[in-house]
């Protein structure tokens, strides 16, 4: 089983951490049995799952339920879920209940959040209660509309020094990771050489101690163009059209079922 001490302990020994989104018990089950280190419930399934444009409209209910699904496969990585918008943001006490019922309700082992220094009390918080935290920052996808959009961070010597900044102001708080997510490799770079545990990145280059993708644009399972930083490994919304156009085509030429394909 890999546990919060072990995952940290992989800092800069042995090779880079695997980080795989997971919504579900398929999800879960594919991305166990293929070895990853560590499972993340991201709200990236509001996306994904279930068919916003952004993740602001995902709720805790939501998270607890995912998380729920995936933690009753679980069986060797370790397994994080996010809090979604507003689940951490108004106080600390209300971060610490809400971290608590993904842990409690939904069975996660760890918790992850958006943002830097403005988040080191929310996370003080959760980490009093014994729940492990893992940050992230850069592009931090609850802040779309206060970015203006999905866009690089860090490109200005500013924003670079800014998000060093945050990253240390967590690693002080006592977070076990951060993620990085849509800096350039120089800012993450930076960040890893700067702090004390492990980086984890999605579009922040090869300079991290491990990488995170989303599962739906590993696969190819979403129609339409993927990230730059995406490297489809399967393209399985194209191969499931192709398979139900098939079987459609069976019924339809009364070839499905056949004379032996009954219970």
């Amino acid at each position: 089983m890999v546990t919060v001490p072990k995952f940290t302990q992989r800092k800069s020994a042995g090779p880079p951490l695997v980080v795989l989104t997971a919504y579900d018990a398929p999800t879960a089950q594919a991305a166990e049995a293929a070895g990853v280190d560590a499972l993340l419930v991201g709200d990236s399934l509001g996306n994904v799952i279930l068919g916003e444009r952004d993740t602001m409209r995902v709720t805790v209910d939501d998270m607890v339920h995912h998380t729920r699904a995936v933690s009753r496969v679980r069986e060797r990585a370790l397994l994080i879920a996010d809090m979604p918008w507003m689940s951490y943001h108004l106080t600390p006490a209300e971060a610490a209940s809400n971290a608590a019922r993904l842990i409690r309700e939904g069975g996660a082992d760890a918790v992850k959040l958006e943002g830097g220094e403005n988040r080191v009390d929310a996370v003080r918080a959760i980490l009093d209660c014994e729940i492990p935290v893992m940050g992230h920052v850069g592009l931090t996808p609850q802040s779309v509309l206060a970015m203006g959009g999905f866009k690089v961070q860090g490109r200005s010597e500013e924003q670079a020094d800014r998000i060093v900044e945050d990253a240390r102001a967590l690693t002080d708080a006592g977070v076990f990771s951060i993620v990085l997510e849509g800096i350039p490799v120089e800012v993450a770079r930076r960040v890893t050489d700067a702090v004390s545990v492990p980086t984890i990145g999605i579009g922040a280059g090869h300079a991290c101690d491990g990488q995170v993708l989303v599962y739906h644009d590993l696969l190819g399972l979403s129609p339409g163009k993927s990230p730059k930083f995406v490297r489809r490994y399967a393209q399985l919304f194209e191969a499931s059209v192709d398979a139900i156009r098939h079987w459609a085509t069976d019924v339809r030429d009364g070839t499905f079922p056949g004379p032996d394909e009954t219970y």
